[in-house]
Parts: C-alpha cells; sequence; structure tokens
C-alpha cells in the first residue's frame, strides 16, 4: 500500500526535481544527476553521466578556493600561521558559519582552511580570500581584494583545462546577482590536481579537529567535524562536499588504493599509483552513488588495465597539467 511516509517521499522529490529544473546562468540545469569517476594518476575515465553538463557545484567551489591559497601562500612565501581578520562584508553573508566568526575576528590561515574543508565554512573562505586576495590585487591590480582572489580561481582553472568552468565567489554559494558553474568532468580535474597537493591532502583526510580563532584578547576553540560522510570507508580519503537549492547534494571523493609494486629487470621497482575521484552533482543520493561508483569504478579500471590500457579518443581520458 502507498503510504503517507512514502508519499511525503515521494513528494520532496518532485519538488527538488522541480527546483533543479531551472535556467542558471544562461545554462539549463536538468533534474538529473551528473557523475564522473576518473583514475587520477592515468587520467583514465571509467564511469560517467552528464559529465559535460553544466551546473552550480556549492561548496566544492572550496576546492579552488583552497588551492588558490596554497599556491599563494607558497609562491609568496607566506607562512599559513599568519594570521588573518574576518572582514566586515561577512556580517550579511549568511550560510554556513560552524565557528560563529565575526567580522574583526583573527583567525590563522591554517585553522580557516580547516573550517573551510572540513565544516564548509563560508566565513573562513571568504576571509581567506579577502586575506589572500589584497596580496594578489597589489601585484596585479584589480578592482576589489576577492575581485582579484576570484580572478585567480578562474586563471587557475584555465591552467587546468576547466573549459567549462566560472566561479564566481569563493564559497560556492547561491547569489541572486553572480551564479557559477562547473561540470562534473571539469571539478575532477580539479580534484586531481588539488589530491597532488600533500598539504591539501593532509587537510581533507582529517575526521576532525578542534581549531581556534580570537575574539579581542578571548581564545575560542571549537571543534570541526568533516562533512564528508564516506571519510574512512572504502578506502576513502578526502574530499568535499556542497548543498545549495540549485546545486543539489554533491560530493568530491578520493578512494585511493596501495601502489602496484612491479619489480624491473634491472632490480629496481615501478610503482603505480592508484586514486579513484568521484564527483556527484545533484544526486538525490549521493552517498549511495558514490560507493556505487567506487566499486565500479575499481572494477572499470582493473579490466581497462587487464585489457592493456587502451584509449581511442581523448574523451577517454582527463589530463590535467600542472600550472607553472
Amino acid at each position: 500500500m502507498f503510504s503517507k511516509f512514502s508519499f511525503r517521499f515521494l513528494l520532496r522529490k518532485i519538488i527538488a526535481v522541480f527546483a533543479l529544473s531551472v535556467v542558471f546562468a544562461g545554462v539549463p540545469v536538468q533534474a538529473a544527476e551528473s557523475y564522473v569517476a576518473v583514475e587520477a594518476y592515468s587520467g583514465k575515465v571509467v564511469l560517467e553521466l552528464n559529465a559535460d553538463q553544466k551546473r552550480p557545484v556549492a561548496s566544492l567551489t572550496k576546492i579552488a578556493t583552497a588551492m588558490v591559497v596554497l599556491d599563494w601562500a607558497e609562491l609568496s612565501k607566506t607562512s599559513m600561521a599568519s594570521m588573518a581578520v574576518v572582514p566586515f562584508e561577512t556580517s550579511s553573508l549568511g550560510g554556513s558559519n560552524p565557528m560563529g566568526l565575526a567580522p574583526g575576528d583573527r583567525i590563522s590561515l591554517r585553522e580557516a582552511m580547516y573550517s573551510m574543508l572540513l565544516g564548509s565554512d563560508n566565513v573562513a573562505a571568504y576571509t581567506l580570500a579577502a586575506h589572500a586576495g589584497r596580496s594578489i590585487q597589489a601585484r596585479n591590480g584589480g578592482s576589489s581584494a576577492l575581485d582579484s582572489f576570484v580572478g585567480e580561481m578562474n586563471n587557475l582553472a584555465r591552467a587546468l583545462k576547466m573549459s567549462s568552468t566560472r566561479f564566481v565567489n569563493p564559497h560556492g554559494m547561491d547569489t541572486a546577482n553572480q551564479r557559477g558553474f562547473s561540470t562534473a568532468r571539469d571539478m575532477a580535474g580539479l580534484c586531481i590536481y588539488a589530491m597532488r597537493n600533500s598539504g591539501f591532502q593532509f587537510y581533507v583526510k582529517q575526521k576532525e579537529r578542534v581549531i581556534a580563532f580570537y575574539r579581542g584578547n578571548d581564545k575560542r576553540a571549537f571543534r570541526v567535524a568533516n562533512t564528508h560522510a564516506l571519510l574512512g570507508k572504502s578506502e576513502v580519503n578526502g574530499i568535499k562536499t556542497g548543498s545549495t537549492v540549485l546545486a543539489g547534494e554533491c560530493a568530491a571523493t578520493s578512494a585511493e588504493k596501495k601502489p602496484i609494486v612491479q619489480k624491473l629487470e634491472n632490480g629496481a621497482s615501478r610503482l603505480t599509483g592508484r586514486r579513484l575521484i568521484i564527483v556527484t552533482l545533484g544526486s538525490p543520493d549521493r552517498w549511495g552513488m558514490t560507493q556505487i561508483l567506487i566499486t565500479q569504478g575499481w572494477g572499470g579500471y582493473q579490466g581497462w588495465k587487464q585489457q592493456g590500457s587502451p584509449v581511442t579518443t581523448a574523451r577517454e581520458l582527463i589530463v590535467v597539467p600542472d600550472p607553472e
């Protein structure tokens, strides 16, 4: 019998589908989810659905924010222990703010990064962008620190060949005037790039972290939990979640097996890394779908290797360069 519970569940699904069937930034956003599964070291795409469909990606945007900050810190020789001041503009930002950060609070870049990547903290993302953006603006020019930072996010996207991506803010929230977009394929390339960075890996593999900030002379501690529900399961070691009304439920996931060790004739050993990147966008069940894609993805990759790793079209690979 069709219960009231079943009816309410179905009604919520219909409403969710309707909410996603809109015109977004001039691009139709379909109700059907998008996903891709790619082995990171070879770039082999093993599974995909609507992988080139432009759509909002919510807080997966923060992966790009993190990489711009980390790349900037390395190039500018800036310590992640440096302190940043929460900007006044965050008072009207809205969305996730798990630490309760307020304008004028002081927080280290490292602690802000933890809050952003583990707790999907929008205020921390804005604070990181504003802090790094002032340095970028001083070097490159620009109308504002934030615009300069977002410009670097899009420069990174171009360098990584993310041709169907446009970032408009560092946090990924839906706004009335500016709406960014990407695709599952583009975001998978960004994830491959991010997971090459040992610092980024260290942040996203943490299940939780006690972090602190300063309000005046008062030090306040907070325990932030990683929002990725599969972390530590099915060999998952990151990456990031996201969710907004327009984007739906999104997740980027890294699952890693031990490298294959091959003995060479000269006595040396060759290591072949194995890392599966899964991106799901607008999924009605992102964790269930991610688990399915992990299982089937490894099977598809193994079958491909056994066949001699054939590649017949460029589309079968996601090639991610190392930007200069």
